[in-house]
Parts: C-alpha cells; sequence; structure tokens
C-alpha cells in the first residue's frame, strides 16, 4: 500500500501540471474507456506561515465651516501624514491613496429645512508595512502629525505561491492515500488515476477592525502589530479507477 502511495503521488503532481486542454483531453478519453470503478476524492492540504506584511488604512478627518476651509485643512495633515510615513523610509510604492471626501453637515429641525453648518472633509492611505514589527511606531508618528483614523492590520503573505505549492503537494498525497483506503476496504486496488481539478484556495485573513482614533493625552506604550501565524489551503478533485 505505501508502495501504491508513493507511486500515485508523481503521477498526481505530472497530471496537475498539464495544460488545461490536455487534461480535457485525458478526461474524454479516459472517460470513454473506464472499465473499472470510479472513485472521486475531494481533499485539502493546509500550511502555515507567519505573515510578513501589513496593510494599515490611515485617514484624516477634518471639520470646518467653510468646504474650501475642510478642504484645505485635510490637505495640510494629509500630506504631513504621508511625509511622515517617507521619513520612516516608506517606499512609495507601498503608499497609496484609496479615499478622498466632502461632504456637508446638517442641522435638523422639526417642520423646518436641513441647514448646513459646516463641511467635512476626508482622506485616507493605505500603507504596507514590510517590516511588521516597526509598524507600530510608524503608526504613532502618523498619529501625532494629523492622522485621526487608523483601521487594520490586513496581515498577508508577500509571496505565498511556494507556501500554495506546498499545500497543493499535502492534498493531493491526502487524496492519494483516501483513494489507497477506500478501495482497500471495498476489496479493490487503485488503477490510475482519472482526472485532477483544483478547486479554490484560501489565504484567511483577520477583518480589518478600527485600531486606534484619535491619541490619548498620555502615552503609555507604542502601539504594536503581532504577526501571528495565517493558513494557506489548497482543495483538489481527484477521480481514480479502481479496479
Amino acid at each position: 500500500m505505501a508502495r501504491m502511495r508513493t507511486a500515485l503521488l508523481p503521477l498526481c503532481v505530472a497530471l496537475l501540471g498539464a495544460s488545461p486542454v490536455l487534461a480535457q483531453d485525458a478526461r474524454s478519453t479516459v472517460g470513454a474507456s473506464l472499465a473499472g470503478t470510479r472513485l472521486d476524492i475531494f481533499a485539502t492540504g493546509e500550511v502555515s506561515a507567519v505573515p510578513d506584511i501589513a496593510t494599515v488604512g490611515a485617514g484624516v478627518v477634518s471639520q470646518a465651516p467653510t468646504a474650501v476651509a475642510a478642504m484645505a485643512d485635510n490637505a495640510r495633515r494629509t500630506a504631513a501624514t504621508v511625509a511622515a510615513l517617507r521619513k520612516a523610509g516608506i517606499a512609495d510604492r507601498d503608499i497609496q491613496t484609496t479615499a478622498i471626501g466632502l461632504s456637508p453637515q446638517y442641522r435638523y429641525a422639526e417642520n423646518q429645512p436641513p441647514a448646513i453648518t459646516g463641511y467635512q472633509a476626508t482622506s485616507r492611505v493605505n500603507v504596507r508595512f514590510r517590516d511588521i514589527k516597526a509598524a507600530g511606531p510608524i503608526l504613532d508618528s502618523l498619529v501625532a502629525v494629523g492622522a485621526n483614523q487608523i483601521d487594520g492590520p490586513n496581515l498577508s503573505i508577500d509571496k505565498p505561491e511556494p507556501l500554495l505549492d506546498q499545500a497543493r503537494q499535502k492534498a493531493i498525497a491526502t487524496a492519494a492515500s483516501r483513494a489507497t483506503l477506500y478501495a482497500h476496504a471495498a476489496g479493490l486496488r487503485v488503477k490510475r488515476i482519472i482526472s485532477i481539478s483544483e478547486g479554490s484556495y484560501d489565504i484567511p485573513g483577520p477583518r480589518p477592525m478600527p485600531m486606534m482614533m484619535v491619541r490619548a493625552q498620555a502615552k503609555e506604550a507604542d502601539s504594536a502589530i503581532e504577526a501571528g501565524e495565517q493558513k494557506l489551503a489548497i482543495s483538489v478533485s481527484i477521480s481514480f479507477e479502481l479496479e
């Protein structure tokens, strides 16, 4: 049985790397000549890794009696925020403006039309931190120069493909092992693989949550982001012929 699993794995990997056209031709060819029992296995492979990227949103909210004043204050504080990021060594490619907005603020009174009392200007940049441990103190510096909304982090892995390939290998090994188990239980043996298809892959991350609003007057400690561990998963569907 161990030798059978060992023999199946190279075949699984070879078929998985075939082009979609070749895989389709193979399915149509072997499907017509299937003489034994067909067994369909769905399996998932998982690997774990420490995230090496943290994406955080830094926003500025400004309020003023006029639209011009609100936008001017927002632009000034946003520019200071971006300058602080660059001073901290964050590359331009890792700083992205994601929102700019301006909206009137209203006062509502019974039996009266809404009255504009002022304007609120908003802006937001997403910052990609490639050194997660350095992210917390940098975020603190952003608040010091004018940012008053911080949300995140969204933790991710910069280059997940090698890890996903490991997950693929685990998924294929699991499917081959299960096929051998089913065949043995039914008094049969695994003859060959009919088809392989990859389902979806999943890289779950924490839901972005508000981290910090306006900074408190008394500073007790620097903000910190802990990377933890993240799972990456690949699912595959493999059809075997048993005899």
